[in-house]
């Protein structure tokens, strides 16, 4: 797959988890590490976020692109 591909689809994740997916986890079964589901959705969001967006770095470093 081509990279510009990839930092595409890491730069989707994000919105998927945190506005696309939204309606679907919307509820508090099942309890997950003492979360309700929705909460966990979201602090699993926020650590899954900040990985996509150094792999982009690390992509676009690979490349040159950035110094």
């Amino acid at each position: 797959m081509n990279k510009k591909w990839i930092i595409v689809i890491l730069i989707v994740i994000p919105f998927a988890l945190m506005l696309g997916a939204i309606p679907f986890v919307n509820r508090i079964e099942p309890i997950i590490l003492g979360l309700p589901f929705l909460h966990f959705w979201l602090f699993l969001s926020m650590i899954i976020t900040p990985l996509c967006t150094y792999a982009i770095y690390r992509i676009q470093k690979s490349e040159g692109s950035i110094d």
